[in-house]
């Protein structure tokens, strides 16, 4: 799995490197492709590999694909924000405000998301009706009902009186986390018309499972592996799903999820596979 998506976040790498070309120099460029570097794109793989199984060209799955990896990658040089989770690293490199100062850092994030919608719009994609479909998607899921709401509700939940529940958790993760993930598994079924339920079904057990996996890394892994600062949701006393379900039963949890998204795509039959390894790497991850 490590080997398929060091492929494909290669070709999005390279894509994003021609969009980023005509940007020229100046601390937003630079910063736009610093941010833009690295990763284990599994945001564009999933992109990538839906558009697979629905028989849609590469060369119009690469501008999703890419711009869901500018949009996330807007999300978190603004996460990393002292006003935010207060982060000097990420993906093992100094953060954006950090190399350069907080005003870029702003600034590289709001380039990075106009650009994720200049690429989704980009005529390449496929027709009128579905750059407005994919776009209006990557709107709720990117704003105040989507990622954005669950940034939101994290925040407010680092000084609430009491810990949130599991409940309360898994939607503030619906959001943050997995909003994003939803959106990048069903592009592929939305560009060709067809039924998105099989899809989001997987995406909805893939991305509790993922923050689950990120809940279990910041208790166990280190920041070398990792590649960001661990132990900070503990440090702060902040509710996770291993402080409220503990590690075993975190660790069983996400199996379980892995189960579910992996039989959610039993349409799909042996064209499925991959998305079922990526299923299976998400919770055997370190970083």
């Amino acid at each position: 799995m490590q080997a398929r998506l060091a492929a494909e976040a290669e070709t999005i790498q390279a894509h994003l490197s021609r969009v980023l070309a005509p940007f020229g120099t100046g601390p937003v460029a630079e910063g736009m492709r610093y941010a833009t570097q690295g990763g284990k794109r599994i945001r564009g793989f999933l992109v990538m590999e839906s558009a697979r199984l629905h028989d849609v060209p590469e060369t119009a799955a690469i501008w999703p694909a890419t711009a869901i990896e500018a949009l996330h990658a807007y999300s978190l040089v603004h996460d990393d924000l002292p006003a935010m989770d207060n982060d000097d690293l990420r993906r093992g490199q100094p953060t954006v405000h950090i190399k350069w100062d907080e005003a870029t850092a702003i600034l590289v994030g709001d380039a990075l998301q106009s650009l994720a919608f200049e690429l989704v719009a980009h005529p390449d994609c496929g027709p009128a009706e579905v750059r407005a479909g994919l776009t209006l998607s990557l709107a709720r899921a990117a704003g105040g009902q989507g990622m954005v709401l669950g940034q939101a509700l994290d925040i407010a939940a680092e000084t609430a009186t009491t810990p949130l529940s599991l409940d309360e958790i898994t939607t503030l993760q619906a959001g943050k986390t997995g909003a994003l993930i939803l959106w990048s598994a069903t592009a592929g079924a939305c560009m060709a018309h067809a039924d998105m339920t099989p899809l989001s079904t997987y995406a909805r057990a893939l991305g509790l499972a993922f923050q689950i996996q990120d809940d279990v890394i910041d208790v166990t892994g280190d920041a070398a592996a990792a590649g960001k600062a661990v132990g900070k949701d503990a440090a702060a006393g902040k509710a996770t799903f291993v402080s409220l379900l503990g590690l075993d039963g975190a660790r069983a949890r996400s199996a379980s999820l892995v189960d579910a998204a992996c039989d959610a795509l039993s349409c799909y039959g042996e064209r499925g596979e991959r998305l079922r390894d990526l299923a299976r790497f998400v919770i055997s991850r370190q970083s």
